[in-house]
């Protein structure tokens, strides 16, 4: 059975994006050992996965701050470390960067990767041994698995499968069924306004959910409790881990929020999801759940979408309105 090592660091969606390529080599190698390389954040996503031998951690984004400071060479090393002795039949760079690309040459085996025209960066191309064509149009979901099944030669099933479950949160349902309202994200443009979340948590209440409002930083926690203020039966639950989210989606019953990576997860969890478009296309990124699975994507750039809109697309994916 191969060996095969996935690149895929960044960002948290496009780390959910690549677990159905983890399900779709198990689904053809049973017995295949499946390592992954990812930045630090999200190690504990890639290892939800069963199908996941070894997480192998990196820390671009804190290395890079600093290029001079010893302990980043010292962790460094260890990445290099993590790799030795170790031959991959298969090296298959899933994210498409020249950062990625260059992960990918310091471990030992044939590497494949977007051929230049398909890559986000063509000079990525550049470091393979083996490059493959794969339409730019298609969702990154579909893109992830086109890519890792022509570097196996294999035919991908009809439907992605994320491959991850989550213990849920303790006592997140002693107050009855849940939604969870995920109103931050990276960037100003994409953020819903307060008044709207305000407006939606009041008629979801009414019918009979309360209101986890989940927080990230200072600033996210200081809108989370002031829509939470306004609003009967919210939650503004303590400081969480990316473990202790996930086992906050796990539970809900249905994830309403905005462009971020939470989003992502909460479809990968089975979660009936409402995604909130306000400064970005959904089109290629947008969330993507498995066969007939409860998920809308809604607005676009500089088009934000209605609170009346949400509701209506709320009711669709829970099968109703009301807990």
């Amino acid at each position: 059975m191969p060996n095969i090592l996935l690149i895929k660091t960044s960002s948290l969606g496009d780390v959910v994006h690549n677990l159905p390529v983890v399900s779709d080599i198990r689904a053809r190698f049973p017995g295949a050992r499946i390592d992954w390389v990812v930045e630090e954040a999200y190690r504990d996503i890639v290892g939800m996965h069963p199908g996941v031998h070894r997480a192998i951690a990196v820390a671009l984004r804190r290395w890079r701050g600093n290029l001079l400071k010893p302990a980043h060479w010292r962790e460094f090393g260890q990445y290099r470390r993590a790799l030795a002795g170790m031959h991959y039949d298969f090296v298959i760079d899933t994210q498409g960067l020249v950062k990625s690309a260059l992960l990918a040459r310091m471990a030992t085996g044939a590497r494949h990767g977007y051929a230049g025209l398909s890559a986000r960066e063509p000079l990525a191309a550049k470091f393979y041994d083996v490059t493959h064509v794969v339409p730019r149009d298609l969702h990154a979901v579909a893109r992830n698995r086109r890519l890792a099944a022509q570097a196996l030669g294999y035919d991908l099933r009809p439907a992605p499968d994320y491959g991850i479950t989550a213990p849920l949160a303790a006592g997140a349902e002693a107050s009855g069924p849940y939604c969870v309202l995920l109103h931050a994200t990276s960037r100003a443009d994409k953020l819903w306004p307060e008044p709207a979340w305000v407006q939606l948590g009041s008629e979801l209440a009414r019918r009979g959910y309360a209101l986890m409002l989940p927080w990230g930083d200072a600033a996210e926690r200081a809108r989370s409790e002031r829509i939470a203020r306004a609003l009967p039966r919210a939650t503004v639950p303590s400081a969480l881990d990316i473990s202790g989210v996930a086992g906050l989606l796990a539970g809900a019953r249905a994830v309403i929020g905005v462009d971020t990576g939470l989003v992502h997860l909460a479809a990968a969890l089975d979660r009936p999801v409402v995604a909130i478009y306000c400064g970005t296309r959904p089109g290629l990124t947008g969330v993507y759940a498995a066969q007939g699975a409860p998920v809308r994507n809604l607005g676009d750039s500089g088009a934000a979408p209605a609170v009346a809109e949400v509701l209506t697309a709320f009711a669709d994916v829970v099968g109703g309105g009301t807990a």
